[in-house]
Parts: C-alpha cells; sequence; structure tokens
C-alpha cells in the first residue's frame, strides 16, 4: 500500500471514537486523509472522546447514531472510503436485550448500505466482522470456509450484517469486503469491563493492583494487536481485489487463557489471578478453543501480524498506566 493512498481522500468511520475506529482514524490523519469520525457515544459500546484527544483539530467529530437514516444519508455524500466499525459486540448484552442487537448490528447495518446505493455507491466499504460468526469450531485452524454457526444473537446478527455488504457488492457494485477479526486488543480498548473483551478487564484490573478471574484457562486463543487490525482495514480498503472477500484476521501466536494470564502478570512485572470455573451464563456461548487461519488475507493482500504478544501486551499495560482514569 502507498503512502499517498488515502492522502486528501475523505473518510467516513462509523464507530470512530471506539477503540479501533480511534486508533484507526490517528493512522488515516498521518497518512493525509480527511477524516469524519461517527459515534454515538452510548456508554456501553466503547466510544469515548478521550480516545481522540490531540486529534480534535485534525478530525470532524459528529455524534450520531447509525441508526439515524438521515444523518447517515447526509454523511456518506462524496466519501471515498467507509470504514464500517460501527457495533454492539458484548455477547451477553446480546443476549439479554437481543432487539437492541438486532437493531445496531444487522438493521442499522442495511440502513448505511441503502443511504451508500442511493448517494454514493462508488463509495469503497470495508466491514468489522467477526471471528463469533464460526460459533464453535470444527476444525482448527478456522478458515474462511469452515461452517458459520453462531452460537449467541451477537454472531448470529453479525453474520447479516457481513452478508448484506456482500450482497451489496456483489448485485449493487457496492465496493465492500469484510474482515473476520479476532480479540483484538491495545490502547484505547474498553477496560472497565468485559464487554468488549475479557482481556480489557484484566488489564485494568492488573493496573489497579488487584486479582483478576481466569474461566477454566485452557482455552486455545490468538490476538490481533491494534495496529495490526488497523494495518489490515487499510490494505483491504486499498486493494480491488479485495471487493466482494471475506478474510479471517488472526495473531502470529497460539496460546490458552491460563498461559496469557502467567504472560501478562510477567510483562506487567507483578499481579495476581485466580481460576474459576466457567460461569454458566457464559460457559453457554463459549466457543471453547479458536485460532484463525489467515492465508488468505496473507496471499491476497499481503497482511500478516506483525507486533509479537509480549510486545503488544507491554505497550498496552503502559497506555493504561498513565490513562487509566479515562477509561473508567
Amino acid at each position: 500500500m502507498k503512502q499517498e493512498t488515502f492522502a486528501h481522500r475523505r473518510v467516513l468511520i462509523t464507530g470512530g471514537l471506539g477503540f479501533i475506529g480511534s486508533n484507526l482514524a490517528e493512522r488515516l490523519v498521518g497518512l493525509g486523509a480527511k477524516v469524519v469520525v461517527v459515534d454515538s457515544l452510548v456508554p456501553e459500546y466503547g466510544g469515548n472522546l478521550f480516545n481522540v484527544v490531540g486529534l480534535e483539530d485534525k478530525v470532524r467529530i459528529n455524534i450520531s447514531d447509525v441508526r439515524d437514516e438521515h444523518s447517515l444519508r447526509y454523511l456518506i455524500q462524496g466519501q471515498d472510503y467507509l470504514f464500517n466499525l460501527a457495533g454492539q459486540t458484548s455477547h451477553l448484552d446480546s443476549m439479554q436485550d437481543p432487539y437492541t442487537d438486532l437493531e445496531i448490528n444487522c438493521r442499522a447495518q442495511l440502513s448505511i448500505l441503502e443511504a451508500c446505493r442511493k448517494y454514493n455507491p462508488g463509495v469503497k466499504i470495508v466491514f468489522a466482522s467477526t471471528r463469533q460468526i464460526y460459533g464453535r469450531p470444527e476444525y482448527l485452524p478456522v478458515d474462511e470456509k469452515h461452517l458459520l454457526r453462531p452460537v449467541d444473537v451477537n454472531g448470529i446478527n453479525k453474520m447479516a450484517g457481513e452478508w448484506y455488504h456482500i450482497l451489496y457488492n456483489n448485485v449493487h457494485g457496492i465496493p465492500s469486503c469484510a474482515l473476520r477479526m479476532t480479540n483484538t486488543y491495545g490502547p484505547r480498548m474498553r477496560v472497565k469491563d468485559a464487554r468488549q473483551t475479557f482481556l480489557g478487564l484484566w488489564i485494568r484490573l492488573l493496573v489497579e493492583g488487584k486479582p483478576f478471574e481466569v474461566w477454566d484457562g485452557s482455552q486455545l486463543r490468538d490476538f490481533t494487536y491494534v495496529d495490526d487490525a488497523v494495518d489490515a482495514l487499510l490494505l483491504a480498503a486499498a486493494s480491488e481485489t479485495s471487493n466482494g472477500q471475506v478474510f479471517n484476521l488472526g495473531g502470529e501466536r497460539i496460546i490458552s487463557v491460563k498461559d496469557l494470564a502467567e504472560l501478562l502478570v510477567q510483562v506487567n512485572g507483578r499481579g495476581d489471578y485466580v481460576i474459576r470455573s466457567f460461569p454458566s451464563d457464559r460457559k453457554r456461548i463459549d466457543i471453547g478453543d479458536y485460532y484463525a487461519d489467515f492465508s488468505s488475507i496473507r496471499s491476497v493482500l499481503g497482511w500478516q501480524p506483525k507486533i509479537p504478544l509480549p510486545e503488544g501486551l507491554a505497550a498496552t499495560l503502559s497506555f493504561y498506566r498513565d490513562n487509566l482514569e479515562h477509561y473508567l
């Protein structure tokens, strides 16, 4: 991807005050793009104005909800790229309040695509999908040919959102692709609870000097540092070859959750954790072992994760030692 790909181009990021969206906005500003970030700042969903401190004069911030079709119609016009990252990420919330999850992860996605079809059919869209749509793996590593069998409402709605994008690419010619993300972590992630990822809560408790809980601990996972995820988003946007495609992201290392806890304590220099059995409400929607085969995006777009897990964890811990108060 050439440095000038995004220079002077107009870019819209939904969920742009959230974890991945704000990291992406910072990178795009550095590449010379004209960036508009849209975020509802609904407290449960991870948007945080502190995420764009230092960027306030370099990005345009629009506080609105992707469920608002009128604001979307206005915002989408004239944009060259749309990074569609807005979503409800909590698996547990989706089971307790399935209608809100349906509105945000499914109906709102259709509204976004309809706004593009009517007012900007040439915009390139990259949709942030999730490994959750695979459900419990039948084989490992999981490639894009694996059956899709979500274990919760969030996974079903994210699956629908992803396929609306592919459908609009195939039928309406709106250039779109999707990245199935897995356990993304790094600075600006949500840490006040486990709504985005359990790792955020672990990091917060470590920084506060409190023990954290590891449920079971034998599950295998892979993790993507946020800078690597941003690389993938930019490569997917810049390439016409990605149109109509879905790609897995992954991590450079497969690790058990217990070994991750050990590594995190080691990188932090201190800390404690306790092993607990799975809470019953979580156990019912846990997917067991999961790690991705990301050879497709590597061969098509040349992406692969660069940041080793210890280095990524150290950078994340350092960020929250300095900034925790802004994320509570």
